[in-house]
């Protein structure tokens, strides 16, 4: 499985997400870092077969209107910390 996580989620995200055996990217990872349009991301996720995990509705629209990008993952917990996002993630993702 690979994944790119978007620039309001945490890189921690992507780094717990390695230990799981993704490969993970980072916006921070990018060129053009968390400054990196959403259509860029979209784009690399696509090439690359990436799922973006993001919490950015931009992403939806963008997948409703034109089928991209090909797999998408909202997260949508409403204000919670990096940490308790950590968590949630450790409990849920099937390794």
């Amino acid at each position: 499985m690979r994944a790119i996580v978007d620039a309001q989620l945490p890189k921690s995200l992507s780094e717990l997400l390695s230990t799981f055996g993704v490969d993970s990217k980072h916006t921070l990872d990018l060129p053009e870092k968390n400054a990196t349009p959403d259509d860029e991301n979209i784009r690399i996720a696509d090439r690359e077969t990436r799922i973006v995990i993001t919490k950015d509705s931009d992403f939806l629209d963008n997948y409703i209107l034109h089928g991209s990008p090909n797999k998408l993952l909202i997260v949508s917990t409403g204000n919670i910390s990096n940490q308790i996002l950590i968590q949630l993630f450790e409990k849920i993702w099937i390794h």
